[in-house]
């Protein structure tokens, strides 16, 4: 999809603020309302605004433990109809809700997940009952993060300029 200036700039301000209004989108862009809205639907309809959320402060809700967790998984075929570990590793992840992303890798690790639990307590069950426990996982490793540097969700679009 060809995105100009405009696109991207309404791209950037969404990404700043998702609840922004049209007439106000429109006015930072330098649009008519119409046809801003337009251009926004039309970004929604081809999948390059995937949805809208709020935000929440983990620390603040009682999850202030935020994880860094590698797993290799086994190589070779396990269980019944000869299945590998990976072929289910990817269905169970999305039913734990401490993994709140996790990422296919190269290197020395098959998976990346960022782990988001209270405290180191709620960290240790998830790993010994859940992950430990799960069919083909041969090894994990955690990082502990200590302090946030950077946190955004917004994506260089400057970069497409």
């Amino acid at each position: 999809m060809d995105l100009d200036r405009t696109d991207l700039l309404i791209l950037d301000t969404l990404q700043q603020d998702g609840r922004i209004s049209n007439q106000e989108l429109a006015e930072r862009v330098a649009l008519s309302p119409s046809p801003c809205l337009r251009r926004v639907k039309r970004l929604e309809e081809e999948g390059l605004i995937r949805r809208y959320v709020a935000l929440l402060d983990a620390e603040r809700l009682g999850l202030g433990l935020l994880a860094y967790v590698n797993v290799k998984l086994e190589k070779r075929a396990i269980g019944r109809g000869g299945r590998f570990a990976f072929d289910d590793f990817r269905d169970a992840v999305s039913s734990w809700p401490e993994v709140v992303s996790c990422y296919a890798m190269t290197g020395d690790s098959d998976y990346l997940m960022r782990v988001q639990v209270r405290d180191l307590a709620h960290f240790s069950r998830f790993v010994m009952d859940t992950l430990l426990k799960y069919p083909g996982v041969l090894d994990v490793r955690s990082s502990f993060a200590l302090d946030r540097i950077k946190d955004t969700t917004a994506l260089p679009l400057q970069a497409l300029r």
